[in-house]
């Protein structure tokens, strides 16, 4: 039972898990905070509705990824001591300030924000949240900074085999993460749309299953209410499509976000891991044709048997050069090229235990990397496309009365959470067998890499990590069915289940008077 294998595993379910509620939690957060900005400035009730229902979805994806993310650093003593060691100079500085500063901004602005409706003034109330939401932003940042020096490892120098930081300017702004952030928060922003965009069509079709909206002849909404129902009133309506709206618009701009930052991302990629990107492809020899679908065993350092169905001749060189005739390297050139800089087997070196003199496989996981680019380039189509769709078939105020367009929407949800997390898989599964990757070009570190196999912890056992593989899993599982279940309740309850005063409103009053309105907790939980 090799520890390596099933260390790997347990940190990329824990972090893949982890990461599905980051950009919910990034995207969501910016698009509450505009949604509280315009009640504020225009004290529509609309957007007050908007905000809390949103703002409560959102603080329950929130906590949950807190609770997720503690997991990751715990890892890295627990698993990965040796990987901790070497790369530790150079982390502190991005993880510091990642919990020192951003985190702070984070817990503490959001707790006034839960706890500050009625209590602060709406322009104080309202920063709240915007340095709450700034704060995850600057969170994903440093993160990212983390996770870029291993892809491309700059300002530092070797000092007794280990990466010493010498410029923590150069480290914070790595061409590598400056590129991968703007995608990141591109694609979270994606997700966040597409969330609004799924849940408001629900509660279109609802409305109109119910009754409540119906069409005239020329299929425009007639909006009507429903007294015996909470919230199911003309402003619901306005909730829901504003919300729709919104949703589908910034989902085709994001997409667009994506698709330029992924582009500017994928030529720093063929520059940094050309081995990676060919793997991408499933490009075994050099050439200029991108590979729309390929067949064969994408596996092992000869790839010969790899038969390629469909190809765009000449895309391949545009992605990686800005031209459709520059030759990209394949993997039968590559795999050579870095036998001979690092070297054929491991290192007979204690550090490597059993792993020791073990022949380098070089190529990454092609059956992963191929179908992994091309999920996250899929997805992200597929969102975008059901976006505009979205825009232009709710033209008339309302969404069409048929329940399995109602459940495509409510699926397609997933669409960019899938783009995202593929993204993702891609990106480090693509760095094998490296944990920090070596830089082949003249403008980075020389030396500085580490390979996989000498990160995990000598002291721990297969079995042991087997344990804590199945705890984590239990725990998360767990962790999965209550935000799930929470999610749906809130998201089926609607605005009333956000503002139970609705229940209890009256024309003198208003919805904020009711007997919620002292108690904040009835806004956070």
């Amino acid at each position: 039972m090799d520890p390596l294998e099933i260390a790997r595993w347990q940190f990329g379910i824990t972090t893949v898990y982890h990461f599905v509620m980051v950009p919910l939690t990034l995207g969501l957060g910016l698009l509450v905070a505009v949604m509280q900005t315009m009640w504020v400035r225009t004290g529509n009730e609309r957007w007050l509705r908007m905000t809390k229902f949103w703002g409560k979805l959102y603080l329950i994806n929130f906590i949950m990824g807190v609770a997720t993310g503690l997991v990751q650093e715990f890892q890295f003593g627990m698993a990965w001591s040796e990987y901790s060691r070497f790369v530790g100079d150079v982390f502190g500085a991005p993880l510091a300030m990642e919990g020192l500063l951003a985190f702070f901004f984070e817990s503490t602005f959001l707790g006034l924000w839960i706890f500050g409706w009625d209590r602060l003034p709406k322009k104080v109330h309202l920063a709240t949240l915007w340095t709450a939401v700034v704060g995850s932003v600057v969170s994903a940042f440093f993160i990212i900074v983390a996770n870029s020096w291993m892809q491309h490892p700059v300002g530092v120098e070797l000092v007794d085999g280990r990466p010493v930081m010498n410029d923590v300017w150069a480290v914070l702004t790595n061409n590598t993460a400056l590129v991968a952030y703007s995608h990141t928060l591109a694609g979270a922003v994606a997700v966040g749309a597409a969330f609004l965009l799924g849940i408001s069509w629900y509660h279109l079709w609802q409305r109109r299953r119910d009754g409540i909206d119906t069409v005239d002849d020329r299929g425009a909404v007639v909006v009507g209410e429903r007294a015996d129902i909470p919230g199911r009133d003309r402003t619901d309506h306005r909730v829901w499509l504003t919300s729709l709206r919104i949703g589908a618009a910034v989902a085709v701009a994001a997409f667009a976000g994506v698709a330029a930052t992924g582009d500017v991302q994928g030529k720093l990629m063929f520059e940094q891991q050309p081995l990676k990107m060919a793997a991408a492809e499933a490009a075994c020899h050099d050439g200029t044709g991108f590979s729309v679908l390929s067949v064969g065993p994408l596996g092992g350092q000869d790839c010969d048997e790899v038969v390629t169905v469909i190809e765009i001749p000449g895309l391949l060189s545009f992605l990686a050069h800005n031209d459709f005739d520059t030759e990209v390297k394949g993997v039968n050139t590559l795999v050579p090229e870095y036998r001979e800089a690092y070297g054929t087997h491991l290192p007979d070196d204690p550090i490597y235990g059993e792993r020791a003199g073990q022949e380098i496989d070089y190529l990454p996981l092609m059956e992963v990397t191929y179908w992994g680019f091309r999920l996250m380039i899929g997805f992200g189509m597929l969102a975008a496309a059901f976006a505009a769709l979205a825009l232009w078939l709710t033209r008339k105020g309302t969404v069409p009365d048929s329940r399995p367009l109602m459940w495509t929407a409510v699926a397609g949800i997933l669409a960019p959470f899938g783009a995202n997390i593929a993204g993702w898989v891609f990106t480090e599964m693509g760095r094998q067998p490296f944990v920090v990757v070596p830089n082949p070009n003249p403008s980075g570190v020389d030396g500085v890499y580490m390979f996989t196999a000498a990160a995990v912890s000598p002291g721990v056992s297969g079995q042991e990590i087997v344990f804590s593989l199945a705890t984590l899993g239990l725990i998360y599982g767990v962790l999965l069915v209550v935000e799930t279940v929470l999610i749906v309740r809130y998201v089926r309850g609607g605005v009333a289940a956000a503002m139970p005063e609705l229940a209890h409103r009256d024309e003198e009053h208003g919805p904020t008077d009711g007997p919620g309105r002292d108690d904040v907790l009835a806004f956070a939980y």
